[in-house]
């Protein structure tokens, strides 16, 4: 009996939208040479289906149900140097790209680019490079090569990956007991996080960070003006 997709580049998509997730699938399905080997909607569940199928590529989209896909990144990237991770987000590049291709991913993509461009990136990083637009490539080739700090383009860029995972929670309605559950620590420390995170983003209480971080989970934008 011949093997489902034998031979062929076995994709997993981790992202908790279904629609979203349906779509890509059938995209990807229509390639002669690739195939979904499985979906997932958490970090939890991705990384159990890394263990049973060793995708080539996984799919991730940045802001999942219960934690954010850069803690899927960090883990593959350590722990399965043979699956590369291609990151999907809502949010500016400007603001996550560098963070994912640190935390070990090979690509990363807007999406409201056209979905054409997946097939693109997953076929530019089985080839063995990066995917990145340009202009996330000229920020980071002058960031490094030529040893200058470009100006911040969000506040957000001012936080920590943790503080990020932090503000994404608020913004999902996550309780300071639940955020603390997820990560093991207290409900204290997420109270520290809290206050650096406003004294950060130049927040002046609670009730702003809470609906800023809604906002910016609810659209991409960040506006401590608005």
């Amino acid at each position: 009996m011949a093997v489902k997709g034998k031979g062929k580049i076995k994709i997993l998509i981790v992202e908790d939208h279904p629609i979203y997730r349906m779509g890509m699938t059938d995209l990807i399905n229509q390639q002669k040479d690739m195939f979904v080997c499985g979906e997932a909607e958490d970090v939890d569940q991705g990384l159990k289906m890394i263990e049973n199928h060793l995708p080539d590529i996984v799919i991730v989209d940045l802001s999942l149900k219960h934690s954010n896909g850069i803690e899927l990144v960090e883990t593959v990237s350590e722990n399965h140097e043979q699956v590369s991770c291609l990151v999907l987000s809502m949010h500016d590049e400007s603001l996550h790209a560098e963070r994912c291709l640190m935390a070990g991913a090979k690509g990363y993509i807007m999406k409201q680019e056209t979905s054409t461009l997946v097939v693109e990136a997953i076929r530019e990083i089985l080839s063995g490079k990066l995917y990145v637009s340009r202009n996330i490539m000229s920020h980071i080739l002058k960031k490094y090569h030529q040893g200058s700090e470009p100006e911040l383009e969000s506040p957000l860029q001012k936080l920590t990956n943790r503080e990020m995972e932090i503000f994404q929670m608020i913004g999902k309605g996550k309780t300071r007991t639940e955020i603390a559950d997820h990560f093991n620590i207290s409900a204290k420390t997420i109270g520290t996080y809290r206050e650096r995170i406003k004294e950060k983003l130049d927040l002046e209480h609670s009730g702003h960070l809470v609906r800023h971080a809604v906002i910016w989970v609810e659209t991409g934008i960040f506006n401590p003006d608005a």
